[in-house]
């Protein structure tokens, strides 16, 4: 790949295969290598037009004839908890969150493999080995980092870290105005703390601290039961044919 291929993004689209989310319909994506030194450049770009990154892949959907998927993102400044999320953040007040470098463990994808077994079966993800599992941690040319939740140990108000088995991971891309989920997991055996729902929760707090206004959340469609979480993130923006638009 040539040095001008590495600055200049060539796009690609795929051929049509089986939608994931609406029966019937066949999807299509357009997609370009993220790689080089404009790599952090280019993904806040794209992100900021839409796409997604998985490992060093930005990509959107282009399907003939359909719009349904739209990119969604939480106005951090205007975001307030809501009472059912002030619970979800008491439930696990007694969680600590730990920054980390983009570095695989074998506890993660265990946690990883149970998640998938639990709620993926049928997904493109569904058959990961370990070495997947590695490849899309590492595999970024981005600034990228790897949160773990644990509960409070003992030593937390020292250490700042938690203690015992990992409850729950997120890979987050950090944009120059706003954090992306990547891809989040945890332990399916707690659904009584709403671990999926608390992660955004928390990368929110995470965002306002850190001076950026937006977590993007990936793509939304209107009546998908898989993502009709994401619209209770309020206020929240839309990607639109205008631009950005916030609708509360």
């Amino acid at each position: 790949m040539t040095k001008h291929a590495l600055d200049t993004p060539q796009f690609y689209l795929t051929g049509p295969a089986p939608c994931p989310y609406i029966n019937g319909l066949q999807e299509r994506k357009v997609f370009t290598h993220l790689v080089g030194e404009k790599a952090q450049q280019i993904n806040n770009m794209l992100t900021e037009g839409g796409f997604r990154r998985s490992q060093n892949i930005a990509y959107r959907p282009a399907c003939d004839g359909c719009r349904a998927c739209v990119s969604v993102r939480v106005v951090v400044d205007g975001f307030k908890p809501s009472r059912s999320f002030k619970r979800i953040l008491h439930k696990n007040r007694n969680l600590v969150r730990e920054e980390l470098p983009t570095a695989p463990t074998a506890e993660q994808f265990s946690l990883f493999r149970r998640y998938l077994d639990d709620r993926h079966t049928s997904g493109g993800m569904a058959q990961m080995t370990a070495l997947d599992y590695s490849m899309m941690v590492e595999d970024s040319h981005v600034e990228t980092i790897l949160i773990e939740y644990r509960r409070r140990g003992a030593d937390t108000a020292i250490t700042r870290k938690g203690d015992g088995p990992l409850i729950a991971t997120s890979l987050t891309d950090v944009l120059s105005n706003g954090l992306s989920m990547v891809y989040s997991f945890f332990d399916t055996d707690k659904d009584n703390r709403s671990l999926g729902s608390y992660m955004i929760l928390d990368h929110i707090a995470l965002a306002r601290k850190m001076g950026l206004p937006y977590v993007y959340l990936g793509y939304w469609i209107e009546g998908s039961k898989k993502m009709s979480y994401k619209a209770r993130f309020q206020p929240l923006e839309y990607l639109t044919t205008s631009g950005w638009e916030r609708k509360d």
